[in-house]
């Protein structure tokens, strides 16, 4: 008999890992140690449960106002159901998504990804327990496949004019490649992030955090650039089980001639294949042009939007829906359900 239950704190999850019920954590955003960061945000947990006495299977969601939404924030290249696979992990899913019914009238879970087949497990589960399921992409993943291939190989093969920016530019700086938290050069890298061109940062403090922590795990890889003695460029990336992972680039306006960013890039590319050996390097969600200059692979991220017909808001959301895509030439284009992988 499957019992279902729900909390609002997430510490529930470190139990639910330390038993091995559920499938180990194989990036940064799957780990019960992420949710808590999301949790001290000042987000509100709604942890769902489902166990026998076979296995656990768990989402990690928030809600508010009868819609139920991931537990994430915009740091999260990814979010997934936290389950055993297999045929167990799946009825402990549809358990969950049963039960949620109680809890709200609509469920929006994004970004997904499937390669590992997460998303099309969610939306037979959400399917299966009689919601009204709606697939459709969201966004993009750009990857760099390594397939054994040493950096000078892999340099090799990027666009002529990256190459040649590297070349021309490299010597203008000075870099540095760091596998521990530094606070003082994270002071730098805030400086030099709040003077880019990027959106101002919703939360610093919890990115703070993770480096520090990623740091003390010696997974982190924190990288600078000097020019005449300034810190004109910071990236923040971390290695796990293969992956290394690109969380943040910045550079000063000020500096945008020296193409800082892209030295350092190839530093941390050289340093995550020779020396890491990973398999796969992941720059993140957005379809920005420059990553395709790295990479050489994309993947689709998926959003599963259920309703729940037995209520009257789901049909108002539904309506609500509909009228949107009648009003507007672009709307989300709908992927088979569950989506092909």
């Amino acid at each position: 008999m499957i019992e279902a239950r729900y909390h609002d704190r997430v510490n529930v999850l470190y139990d639910l890992f330390a038993k091995g019920n559920v499938a180990p954590a194989s990036s940064p955003f799957d780990r019960a140690e992420w949710y808590t960061l999301l949790a001290e945000t000042g987000m509100t947990p709604l942890i769902a449960i489902a166990g026998d006495d076979q296995a656990d299977a768990a989402l990690a969601l928030t809600h508010a106002e009868g819609r139920i939404a991931p537990l994430r924030n915009w740091y999260s290249f990814t979010w997934r159901q936290l389950a055993p696979a297999g045929p167990d992990g799946d009825r402990l899913l549809t358990g969950i998504a049963r039960q949620l019914k109680k809890r709200g009238h609509r469920v929006t879970l994004e970004p997904v990804p499937d390669e590992d087949g997460s998303a099309t497990r969610l939306a037979q589960a959400f399917g299966n327990a009689g919601w009204r399921v709606e697939v459709s992409q969201c966004d993009i993943n750009h990857i760099l496949h390594v397939d054994g291939q040493s950096f000078a190989e892999y340099w090799a093969d990027r666009p002529g004019p990256l190459r040649t920016t590297l070349k021309r530019k490299a010597k203008k700086v000075e870099t540095r490649i760091l596998t521990q938290f530094d606070a003082d050069l994270w002071e730098e890298y805030e400086r030099i992030y709040a003077s880019s061109w990027k959106p101002e940062e919703d939360h610093p403090a919890m990115l703070r955090k993770f480096a520090e922590s990623e740091g003390l795990a010696g997974r982190l890889r924190f990288a600078m650039a000097w020019h005449d003695g300034i810190p004109v460029a910071a990236q923040c990336w971390t290695v796990e089980d293969g992956t290394a992972f690109i969380h943040k680039l910045a550079y000063l306006e000020s500096a945008r001639s020296l193409s800082a960013g892209t030295t350092l890039s190839a530093a941390l590319f050289e340093h995550v294949i020779d020396i890491d050996r990973v398999n796969m390097v992941d720059f993140g969600t957005g379809d920005q042009s420059y990553k395709a200059d790295w990479m050489n692979g994309v993947r689709p991220r998926y959003r599963i939007d259920c309703l729940d017909m037995a209520q009257a808001r789901g049909w108002t959301d539904l309506a609500r829906q509909t009228v949107n895509r009648l009003r507007y030439a672009e709307v989300p284009e709908l992927a088979p359900i569950p989506p092909r992988r």
